[in-house]
């Protein structure tokens, strides 16, 4: 009985020892073993079953897996004194484990130093460039313009025009990647790629930016109004021109009416009066009558001469018998 107690507590002795010895490699990871906390031969790098020391070794796993990091929004100032604020992401992966393992032992170490290292390469990348240049994506991208707008500005100068740059976003991100993988490569590490993935303008920043867009919307709309004012003014002047045209045209055409109608009035008189002595006496006698009746009235004094003609005509007056 005592062999049997035996024999099974060295089994399972032995069951627990071997379960201690044996370990599994998954193909999205590699293995390092320490033994008393120092590295032990290569990196295991291939998937399947492995043995070590029970108790004294220990299994270091590392992912072998594309990695991200994604770092915090950070305010950083441009060449021309803008602040903004950029967020960036990167991906990254360890191919070099016993050198990871050894610098930064785990994934959260490596994290704070590519935050230390990306966010520091980006801030020296910004600092060197102007605002127009991390913004725009790359020099040959042409920015949408209002070509109503662009034709209205012709001679305005450089409104509504975006001066060309020398980089461009792209550019920026090639940079700041050939800046810091070297550094990272130091550690184990492949940086794959890093990208912008936002950038916001400082609120002082943004509300200068609005006043530059609001002050060139004015502009743009101050030039249609001047435009506009031009043409009124220039088809009022030829609506009043052709006016003062029609009218000269009238006035002329009436006073040559009148003229033809005096001409053939006075013509119509002179064959109707000159027909007969007594025709002509009866026109001159019509003709003094009117006269009277315009310059003398009902308070009117006049002083004629003896010889006047119209004097004449009142000589011959003959009183009324009372």
């Amino acid at each position: 009985m005592n062999k049997l107690h035996i024999s099974l507590a060295g089994a399972v002795l032995l069951g627990l020892l071997l379960l201690l010895s044996l370990y599994t490699v998954r193909q999205t990871e590699q293995v390092i073993i320490t033994q008393f906390g120092r590295p032990i031969g290569e990196p295991i790098t291939e998937p399947g079953l492995h043995f070590k020391l029970p108790f004294v070794q220990e299994v270091n796993r590392i992912d072998k897996r594309y990695l991200a990091w994604d770092g915090p929004m950070v305010e950083m100032s441009t060449k021309d004194k803008t602040y903004i604020q950029v967020d960036t992401f990167a991906r990254w992966r360890i191919t070099d484990p016993m050198q990871y393992f050894l610098r930064l032992r785990d994934e959260r170490s490596a994290q704070s130093r590519l935050e230390d290292i990306l966010g520091s390469e980006t801030r020296t990348a910004v600092a060197r460039h102007e605002l127009i240049e991390v913004v725009r994506t790359e020099k040959q991208r042409k920015p949408l313009q209002d070509e109503n707008a662009a034709a209205t500005l012709t001679g305005v100068g450089a409104l509504g025009v975006l001066r060309p740059i020398q980089f461009g976003r792209a550019e920026l991100e090639k940079s700041i990647f050939e800046s810091a993988a070297p550094k990272l490569a130091e550690f184990g590490i492949e940086l794959l790629d890093i990208r912008i993935k936002r950038l916001n303008y400082n609120p002082q920043v943004l509300e200068r930016i609005y006043q530059r867009m609001i002050s060139e919307r004015l502009q743009i709309a101050q030039r249609f109004r001047s435009e506009g004012e031009g043409e009124a003014a220039r088809i009022s002047g030829k609506k009043d021109r052709d006016i003062n045209e029609i009218e000269s045209t009238a006035y002329k055409r009436v006073q040559e009416i009148r003229g033809e109608s005096d001409a053939k009035a006075t013509e119509i008189y002179a064959r109707a009066y000159t027909q007969k002595p007594q025709a002509a006496d009866f026109y001159r006698f019509t003709k003094s009558m009117e006269t009277y009746r315009k310059i003398i009235g009902s308070e009117a004094t006049v002083v004629l001469s003896t010889n006047s003609d119209l004097f004449s005509l009142l000589k011959r007056i003959e009183p009324k018998n009372h």
